[in-house]
């Protein structure tokens, strides 16, 4: 039965790893098409995306991004895995939300 336990915990820590990792590398890969679509000023504050994720090739994520004070949050389709994969691609599937702030305060 302790075998069984620690048998259970390694791979809790392992995919606990890839699923931390998976999140850092689709969060590269957007702000690498971000600054190849020229807007620098865009600025990716988090990656949401499902718990089963990193075990797929093909997935749906949400990215939430700032540019000049309007927050957005984006779907994006990911062909590929990121970790595993030479060849990943993203689309743009919408927006999701957007909130812009007017005036300025003290």
């Amino acid at each position: 039965m302790g075998k069984l336990f620690s048998l259970i915990v390694i791979a809790g820590l392992a995919y606990g790893g890839l699923y931390f990792y998976y999140g850092m590398s689709i969060q590269g890969l957007i702000e690498e098409q971000v600054d190849d679509f020229g807007l620098g000023g865009l600025e990716v504050q988090g990656v949401q995306y499902d718990l089963m994720a990193p075990l797929k090739t093909e997935t749906n994520v949400s990215a939430n991004v700032i540019y000049r004070g309007a927050e957005a949050t984006l779907d994006i389709r990911v062909h590929g895995h990121p970790v595993f994969s030479d060849e990943v691609q993203l689309e743009l599937g919408g927006l999701q939300a957007l909130q812009v702030t007017i005036g300025a305060g003290n």
